[in-house]
């Protein structure tokens, strides 16, 4: 297969790339491996040192790096420039803690000493998706290359040029050959490069069909993984919300890169108390943002990444739609050439609508109205994602009871989800296992070796 990026704003195929030939794949592994054999023995200072640089030569350049991303992927210029400087952010962050991270940590037993290492476990396999190029292979390769393993990136076909761009990155700050490796290559052979006696282990960020295809093959060849998969994270806007914060940051976390973040408030439910209000106001909201080209920095909200990503979308919209759910603003694909699809809102929800129980990858949000908090917490824990969760109160027994029950890897109160180096990153139910980020993220591909010195 050919891997093209192709412009959503636009619609045109801008460049192609060849895929790597079985003989290729086999020839980078091999080249990985080696190079794990002696990457593991280096310091964490040089590995410091070529991290540190890597943020740094992204910082240098960044416009340039940010347009590839708004290229390829449509989001806005802005929302690029953005993800590059987070990048940045947490190379540093891992470059100054992984030492410490990861230090020995001893134990106080009946023995004269005994700890637990962590040491690097080898070639980790990173199957990626296009709708941060950038941000999701980071927050992976950071911790992994800081802890010692080396990194073999599998990235989404329609974001060539990203998935080329951190190699050469990793490559001109000073790793080894070697040590990051992208590889050109389908789907179809994911599972055998994870059966590949040369990895050691494999993270995904993606769907929950290609977790399951993942999570499969990894556990056939019996070999850790880590999946982050979809979500349809609740928004909850309890009876202390303050509607004056809580609204138009409803907009922007329905509306995070075009929609198209799995970490994207896709559910607002809503006290019945607050629900006319919330609803006339958060559709104006919606209806306000501006849709365009993303390199103009007036425009909110960019096209989606495909058409047939939009032909999804809108199928949803349109089964809703059918099935009696009532449009705030927005529903209908606009003409024109690109993939745009207009901010969206939808109230009147029935279990029977596919925009009920499904992730909707694109700019639409579903408003259900609950009696009170108990039925706002039954709503959310109601279907089978469980990413995040946004809540709004100003109460702190509201507050703390959500916190306590809402079935999520991650709770922002009186704040749109986000992730940040600091604090681990994953979910729970079909949403996935396993944590990136944070030193829960760093150590998920170490050996915690027990030592037991008698």
């Amino acid at each position: 297969m050919a891997f093209a990026t192709t412009n959503p704003t636009t619609g045109q195929v801008e460049k192609t790339f060849d895929e790597h030939t079985p003989e290729e794949v086999d020839r980078l592994l091999e080249r990985a491996a080696t190079t794990f054999a002696t990457y593991r023995r280096t310091s964490f200072e040089e590995r410091a040192r070529w991290m540190t640089t890597a943020a740094e030569l992204l910082e240098g350049e960044l416009p340039a790096v940010a347009s590839v991303l708004t290229t390829e992927m449509g989001k806005t210029f802005a929302a690029a420039k953005g993800e590059v400087g987070k990048c940045a952010l947490t190379m540093r962050f891992y470059a100054e803690r992984a030492e410490s991270m990861l230090a020995d940590e001893v134990i106080a037993t009946s023995a004269a000493h005994s700890a637990i290492k962590y040491q690097p476990i080898g070639p980790v396999l990173a199957v990626m998706p296009w709708n941060f190029p950038l941000w999701q292979v980071v927050r992976f390769a950071a911790p992994a290359l800081m802890a010692g393993n080396v990194g073999v990136l599998k990235h989404a076909s329609n974001v060539p040029q990203s998935a080329l761009l951190l190699e050469d990155l990793f490559r001109r700050a000073g790793f080894p050959d070697g040590a990051f490796t992208t590889l050109l290559v389908g789907s179809g052979s994911v599972a055998k490069i994870i059966a590949d006696g040369r990895i050691a282990a494999v993270t995904l960020t993606g769907s929950e069909a290609a977790g399951r295809a993942v999570g499969a093959a990894a556990g056939d060849a019996l070999k850790k993984s880590v999946l982050e998969l979809g979500g349809s994270d609740p928004f909850l806007v309890l009876s202390s919300a303050d509607l004056g914060a809580a609204v138009p940051m409803a907009a922007q976390a329905r509306c995070i890169n075009n929609g198209q973040s799995c970490i994207a408030s896709k559910r607002f439910i809503v006290v019945d108390e607050l629900a006319d209000e919330f609803l006339e106001r958060f559709s104006q909201a919606m209806a306000d943002l501006v849709v365009g080209d993303p390199f103009d920095p007036a425009t909110d909200v960019g096209p989606l990444v495909s058409d047939a990503q939009r032909e999804e979308v809108a199928g949803q919209v349109d089964d809703a739609k059918a099935k009696g759910a009532v449009v705030g603003t927005g529903a209908t694909i606009p003409d024109g050439p690109g993939f745009f699809y207009p901010p969206t809102v939808l109230s009147g929800i029935t279990p029977a609508m596919r925009v009920a129980n499904e992730e909707v990858f694109g700019p639409v949000a579903v408003v259900e109205r609950v009696a009170d908090i108990d039925e706002a917490i039954a709503v959310a824990n109601s279907i089978d994602y469980g990413l995040g969760a946004s809540i709004w109160a100003t109460d702190p027994a509201e507050q703390q009871r959500c916190i306590d029950e809402v079935e999520s890897g991650m709770v922002f109160v009186n704040a749109m989800v986000s992730s940040t180096p600091e604090m681990p990153f994953g979910g729970i139910k079909r949403s996935g296992y396993g944590r990136e980020l944070s030193t829960i993220g760093i150590r998920e591909f170490t050996n915690a070796k027990t030592v037991w010195i008698a």
